[in-house]
Parts: C-alpha cells; sequence; structure tokens
C-alpha cells in the first residue's frame, strides 16, 4: 500500500508543502476528504482556471464550480394539472403567509420570491396564440426561459396540453445557443444528442417559429411532496416585442397587468390534498383563463388589427 493512501493530512504537512511549490495536485485523502474528488470540493474563488477553461472549449462546469443553480443537463419531463386564478395582491399575501405554514419554500425562493423571464415562440401565422384563444383541447408554446440576466444557460421548454393534463417537456441549452435561438438560428439544437432538442429543431423550422414576446414576473413558489404540488403567486408582470434578448440587464418592458393583481398558479399531479384545496379556495380569487403570452402580445395584435 502506497504511503500517500495511509497517512493522514496531519502526518503529512511536508507533502502539501511540496505540492504548493510544484503545483502538482495531492491525492484526495492526503487533502483530507474522503475519497471525493478535488473539483467537486473547490469554490469558486478558487478555481477560475477552470471556468476559463470551460470558457474556451464550450463545455458546461458543475453547478458548484460556476456558482449558480444547480442544474441536471438532461431533458425532465412532467405531467399535471394546471388551475390558474387571478387575485389581488392583498389577498395574495395572505395566502403566502397561510401557505409558508404547510407547504415548503421553493429553494430558489429569496425574500421577495425570484425572478422568471420568457422568451415565446410562435408560428409565422400566429397559430399557437389563436389556438389559445379558441380554446383548443391540443396545442402547444415553446419558450426560452432563465431566471437572470446572469446566469450561464436558459431551459428550452415546450407545454402541451392534452385534455384535462398539461405536459412539460425542458432542456437546459447553453448560454450562447440561447442567445443563438432568440435570433431565430436553431442549428445548435442539432448538437445536444437528445431527442427532444432534436423535435425542437424540426419542428421550429418545419413549421415557421420565430421569436414572438418577452415575459417577465416576479414569482414566489410553495412546494408539497404529495402529488408534486406546486404552488405559485406571479405578480410584476411585464413584456415587450421589441426585444428579445433575455440575459439583457437593461431590456425595455411595459406592464400587462394591473400592479395590484397576480396569477395563482396550482400545479399538481392526480389530486390535490384537502388542506391545500381549503386554503386556496378561502382566498378571493376567480378563474383565470389567459395565459401570460397572450397577454404580452396584445399590445402587438391590437396595433395590427
Amino acid at each position: 500500500m502506497e504511503l500517500e493512501n495511509s497517512e493522514s493530512p496531519s502526518k503529512c504537512p511536508e507533502k502539501i508543502q511540496s505540492a504548493e511549490q510544484t503545483g502538482f495536485p495531492l491525492p484526495p485523502k492526503v487533502l483530507g476528504g474522503a475519497g471525493a474528488e478535488l473539483e467537486n470540493s473547490e469554490s469558486p474563488s478558487k478555481c477560475p482556471e477552470k471556468i476559463l477553461v470551460a470558457k474556451q472549449t464550450g463545455f458546461p462546469l458543475p453547478p458548484k464550480v460556476l456558482g449558480g443553480r444547480e442544474r441536471n443537463w438532461n431533458m425532465n419531463e412532467v405531467l399535471r394539472q394546471e388551475k390558474k386564478y387571478l387575485l389581488n395582491m392583498v389577498d395574495a399575501q395572505k395566502l403566502c403567509a397561510r401557505l409558508s405554514q404547510v407547504m415548503e419554500l421553493d429553494q430558489h425562493n429569496g425574500a421577495n420570491g425570484y425572478r422568471i423571464r420568457s422568451l415565446y415562440f410562435d408560428r409565422i401565422n400566429d397559430g399557437d396564440f389563436m389556438d389559445k384563444v379558441d380554446g383548443m383541447e391540443q396545442r402547444r408554446k415553446i419558450r426560452l426561459r432563465n431566471y437572470g440576466a446572469e446566469e450561464a444557460f436558459a431551459m428550452l421548454e415546450m407545454k402541451q396540453k392534452e385534455g384535462a393534463y398539461q405536459k412539460k417537456r425542458s432542456l437546459p441549452v447553453k448560454r450562447k445557443d440561447a442567445a443563438a435561438l432568440s435570433q431565430g438560428n436553431y442549428t445548435p439544437l442539432l448538437a445536444y444528442g437528445d431527442s427532444f432538442a432534436a423535435e425542437c429543431y424540426c419542428l421550429m423550422n418545419t413549421m415557421c417559429y420565430r421569436p414572438r414576446a418577452v415575459v417577465e414576473y416576479r414569482r414566489r413558489a410553495f412546494v408539497a411532496k404529495e402529488n408534486r404540488i406546486r404552488v405559485t403567486i406571479d405578480d410584476s408582470i411585464t413584456a415587450t416585442e421589441a426585444c428579445y434578448d433575455i440575459f439583457s440587464p437593461t431590456l425595455c418592458q411595459y406592464p400587462v397587468m394591473d400592479a395590484f393583481q397576480g396569477v395563482l398558479e396550482v400545479k399538481y399531479n392526480g389530486f390535490l390534498p384537502g388542506y391545500i384545496k381549503e386554503l386556496v379556495s378561502g382566498a378571493n380569487r376567480s378563474e383565470f383563463s389567459v395565459s401570460k403570452y397572450c397577454l404580452a402580445r396584445s399590445v402587438g395584435l391590437h396595433y395590427q388589427m
């Protein structure tokens, strides 16, 4: 057995000093780890060279090195029911206080929730918009979403309504690829060896999808383990049809909803437990069927008519 595998960090300070002088890395056990690799324990401030290499090669780094949201770089799929309601901000605050007592806060929630910015794509004849307005049973929407202008990735998502259920598939894409998609260039999707990326590439090219509108809002989210339940309250909803750069820190937008109103969304798989149904029913709310994308298009389509 080699000496460095049996010695503890306290017994080999000369090895650590030697490694610092030569620049060669030491085995994890000499450094004090339990067999874990060095790069999984380093903080972003200790590995600028790794971030530089990643920028030069284009390969994504693990979230712990990037210092951002933890992200699984595979396609994710969920199938659930969704209910939407309109409520005023006074009732929204009261509902948030009640939900926080029986549900867990989303891990990304800050003191005031978190921001979401989405770029929506539509067919050249606004077919997805018209399907929503006409209430078609089977319809889809394609969007590119991020959670801040500083993020290193964006989520390519497709939502499909199938009767009472909504199927959502999402795939993380690199920032530079997301920028290309926002300009109507879908070729970068071919580099993602994923069937969902290939499906989006074919669909968005053959059906002439083009960027249409950016929507941004604040979200406060609550989750429960039963039936993958998620309750969200969105407010401060703004949009633009003039610029599609979702990474821009100075994106000029206009409000598309009354500042004193918000959107309550209840998402669940199977059935909704009685205690959550009672809390939601106790709020003064009304059924809301208009999507945020339709709200964003209301200005531009109004002037086209």
